[in-house]
């Protein structure tokens, strides 16, 4: 079991390429890769999104690279000349419009935005390619290994709680058969208390007391209350979409104690079924975090 949140990072110096890879992630349903990296390494976004494809499924995952090449063949300069014909003229057209001294200078102009770009040179992109997929590589195997350990802890606060949840499910079963002959001893006190001396009906009563006790019937949520709990603990155990698996399994959990709490007409089963949507809500939080 994995956390969704982590932190991992790596690093390759060597040979005049300095290359180094920071990941971090937080909760999200999906995956949702937000890579930050050098223009010239646009060419191998697909590769860097299939890379952590690979290993990280599910997540926002924030991806830093930075990347700096001293070699005399590793980088070339690219000039936007068009690009930067729209900027001169734009400032000669403001300088006009405006009545204002045209000071631009080819110094200016090569910080304008997307003038000039860094290229990763052909001869070199498969050698930057293999060092971007190791580096990236070791910097999710670095971010999982924390994850697996704050997955740790979360397995183990799902446990408690389940436990928690198994033991007020045995409270709702151990409580539900004494509400039907509770209803049946205050239906008898009342229709004593009303009618004195006077004999009431008593199959009418007894029927009144079927028809209770098959409306506030738990018997069938309780059992899949129990078997959800199994479900609960043998997922735990697993390795693939625990956190989908989990997710849906509370949604599971939430039915049936609703179910629970509507049909209660007894203030200690509702109490019960209040604490075990409180114990729920505190699993399905720490769900939230797991992969």
């Amino acid at each position: 079991m994995q956390s969704m949140t982590g932190y991992g990072k790596a690093e390759f110096c060597e040979g005049g390429i300095s290359l180094v890879v920071e990941l971090k992630t937080v909760n999200n349903r999906f995956l949702d890769v937000i890579p930050k990296y050098p223009r010239s390494f646009i060419s191998l976004d697909d590769l860097i999104r299939k890379t952590v494809q690979n290993k990280i499924k599910r997540g926002r995952i924030e991806l830093f690279i930075s990347y700096t090449n001293t070699e005399d063949n590793g980088k070339s300069i690219e000039i936007d000349k068009n690009l930067a014909s729209g900027y001169v003229e734009a400032s000669r057209i403001l300088a006009e419009e405006f009545n204002l001294q045209d000071d631009l200078t080819s110094t200016y102009l090569m910080r304008c935005p997307d003038v000039i770009t860094e290229k990763v040179n052909e001869s070199s992109e498969d050698k930057i390619s293999a060092i971007l997929t190791a580096t990236l590589n070791e910097a999710l195997d670095n971010l999982n290994a924390m994850r697996e350990v704050e997955g740790e802890k979360l397995k183990r606060d799902v446990l408690s709680r389940c436990s928690e949840v198994e033991r007020l499910v045995g409270e709702i079963e151990a409580r539900a058969p004494m509400i039907k002959s509770e209803y049946e001893s205050r239906l008898k006190e009342r229709m004593t208390e009303i009618l004195g001396d006077v004999k009431y009906d008593e199959t009418r009563l007894l029927t009144e007391v079927a028809i209770f006790a098959d409306k506030s019937n738990i018997d069938e949520e309780i059992t899949r209350l129990k078997s959800h709990i199994s479900q609960l603990r043998t997922i735990c155990e697993g390795k693939d979409d625990v956190g989908k698996k989990l997710d849906f399994l509370m949604q599971e959990f939430n039915r049936e104690t609703n179910t629970v709490c509507s049909k209660s007409n007894d203030v200690k089963l509702t109490k019960f079924g209040l604490a075990l949507k409180n114990e729920i809500e505190k699993m399905r939080e720490q769900v939230q975090n797991i992969e």
